[in-house]
Formats: structure tokens, C-alpha cells, sequence
């Protein structure tokens, strides 16, 4: 089974940027979709972004501000992370081993990181 590892999350001040990274260990992703979620404090996990062999969705909260992506030679998903706000403040979680092409809900994935903090001050 694939161990994801996430990285570069932390504190920043609204308008800034931070790039997360989600590294595959033990084997290839060689999943469909790899995902990025995040859960605020009090609230649900929800999705953010995926990203497939060739397509991707971000949610309408962060479309324009935030972008995945993906480097197979180093087995790494990334999530650019841009104008960043107070409400982006969350732990952010990626996963794998989705049961279909660009799945969107928590349920469809198997495999997940163990998270990582992203504050954002005013």
C-alpha cells in the first residue's frame, strides 16, 4: 500500500503563498486521482483539488488562487497555494487509491496522509 507523506504547509500572512507537496512512498501513486482536502477546526473534511493523468478539478472556493499538480519522475503531488486568506486556515490532507477518475468525496479514497497545518493570518 502506498504511504503519502505531505510538506511545505505552515504559517503565512494573507495575500501570501505556500506550496504543499504529497510524496508517494512504497510504490507508484497508481492511483486514477490523486486529491488534496482540507478540514478546518469544527468542520468536515472538504475537497479542494485532483488531479488525473491529464485532467484536474479545484473546488470554487479556491479555483483561480490555488493549482495542482504533479511530477511522476518524483512521485509528488503539489498544491500551489496562492492569495491565500483566513479561511484557508486548515489541516490539508492528500490521498490516493480513489475508486474512480477525479473522484471529489472523502469516501472515494482509500489511502491517506497524515495532514499538515496551513494558518493564514490576517
Amino acid at each position: 500500500q502506498v504511504q503519502l507523506v505531505e510538506s511545505g504547509g505552515g504559517l503565512v500572512q494573507a495575500g501570501g503563498s505556500l506550496r504543499l507537496s504529497c510524496a508517494a512512498s512504497g510504490r507508484t501513486f497508481g492511483s486514477p486521482s490523486v486529491g488534496w482536502f482540507r478540514q478546518a477546526p469544527g468542520k468536515d473534511r472538504e475537497f479542494v483539488a485532483v488531479i488525473s493523468w491529464n485532467e484536474v478539478l479545484t473546488s470554487d472556493s479556491v479555483k483561480g488562487r490555488f493549482a495542482i499538480s504533479r511530477d511522476n519522475a518524483k512521485n509528488t503531488v503539489y498544491l500551489e497555494m496562492n492569495s491565500l486568506k483566513p479561511e484557508d486556515t486548515a489541516v490539508y490532507y492528500c490521498a490516493a487509491d480513489s475508486s474512480r477518475v477525479l473522484a471529489k468525496a472523502v469516501y472515494e479514497y482509500k489511502t491517506w496522509g497524515q495532514g499538515i497545518q496551513v494558518t493564514v493570518s490576517s
